[in-house]
């Protein structure tokens, strides 16, 4: 296979697997907890390199993956002391735990491959000379099947316990009073969580492992209201910031961990200002319209309360219906031809008079 496809291909599928757990820490408010794990892995992969007397995968994927159980256990401990949040106990272990992992590197394996710019960064340019042999047979590389084989765990796992995550990510409560247990499936989706992160660790680095769990989840969590279509938009957003990291750094000869991972935050940053529900420019727009409907509201009450008395011609005067509201004149100018666009008021001899659909409507907001 090409150089550059095993790159991509790596990054697509390290990208897949990870999206899918991360909605479910989102909408759990545990996003941090990726950031923990991911961190906290350091110790445990040291520890298994220790026991092999040196650089192993499996034993460094046992011991990393040891550790990230661990540090989930000491942040479920801290919080139920009741002395810390869930922020703060991640915090606490997750700098504690990575400090440790990084003395311990600098310290024991400073002239090894495993050093902390990769663990921050990861080597994914480098994975297609990472091979996996099984006797004399090149079965290509190793990232391939590791990344593979998490997809397929990480997709199992939702399939098999969708209903259970769903129930006790929504509402813990009923959960457990059906007969759920939601602390197992806590522990079960930190598991395979920790697993992700420890596979995913050594191909991309600990900064990208995060922003593909977390961010990809986030940003599909902007655009849709519905966890299938969620689960499924983060997936596509994780899978095309690999494709688009992948060219860019190609095209501008730079890293390509550190691509995708800006490329999930140009994801985001766009679901941000545009998502059609919860985008700023959205709610920009939905305040804009509801002041314009305020102020024709306005307008109309104060045209339906003159009247018939004796102030009629001077409070529906064009030239002092904006001193009468309080409007500086080319908001008075905007609202009365908004107005007189949608058939609310018409103008006669200098005056404004309520059209039947006008007064209806000033009827309404009154009676609200």
């Amino acid at each position: 296979m090409p150089y550059g496809f095993i790159i991509l291909m790596t990054g697509v599928l390290c990208a897949s697997a990870c999206a899918l757990l991360g909605s479910f820490l989102i909408l759990r408010r545990m996003a941090m907890m990726a950031d923990a794990i991911s961190h906290a892995i350091l110790p445990g992969l040291v520890f298994g390199y220790f026991l092999a007397d040196g650089p192993n995968i499996i034993t460094g994927a046992l011991g990393a993956t040891g550790a990230a159980l661990l540090t989930v256990l000491i942040v479920q401990g801290l919080e139920r002391t009741r002395k810390l949040d869930i922020s703060a106990a991640i915090g606490v272990a997750f700098a504690a735990m990575f400090a440790l992992g990084t003395i311990l590197i600098s310290r024991f394996f400073r002239n090894v491959h495993l050093d902390t710019d990769a663990i921050l960064f990861g080597n994914i340019e480098f994975s297609s000379f990472d091979r996996l042999y099984v006797g004399n047979s090149d079965l290509g590389p190793t990232s391939f099947w590791i990344m593979g084989t998490l997809l397929v765990i990480n997709l199992g796992f939702l399939l098999l316990f969708y209903k259970e995550l769903k129930l006790t990510t929504f509402d813990p409560g009923l959960a457990a009073a059906l007969g759920f247990a939601p602390a197992i499936m806590h522990y079960a989706l930190m598991t395979v969580l920790s697993v992700t992160a420890v596979g995913a660790f050594t191909a991309v680095g600990a900064i990208l492992v995060v922003a593909l769990i977390i961010v990809p989840a986030a940003t599909a969590f902007l655009l849709t209201d519905r966890l299938p279509v969620m689960i499924g938009g983060s997936v596509v957003i994780g899978a095309s910031s690999a494709v688009f990291g992948y060219f860019s750094a190609l095209w501008t000869d730079a890293s390509v961990s550190g691509f995708i991972a800006l490329w999930t935050g140009v994801f985001f940053a766009l679901a941000l200002l545009f998502s059609p529900s919860q985008g700023l420019v959205a709610r920009l727009l939905t305040v804009r319209r509801n002041r314009q409907r305020f102020a024709i509201d306005l307008l109309l009450v104060h045209l339906f309360n003159h009247a018939g008395t004796t102030e009629e011609a001077t409070e529906s005067s064009l030239d002092h219906i904006g001193t009468a509201l309080h409007w500086p004149p080319d908001k008075a100018h905007h609202t009365i031809n908004r107005a007189e666009h949608r058939g609310y008021i018409r103008q006669e001899h200098g005056s404004l008079v309520l059209t039947a659909d006008g007064r209806a409507l000033a009827q309404s907001v009154m009676s609200r």
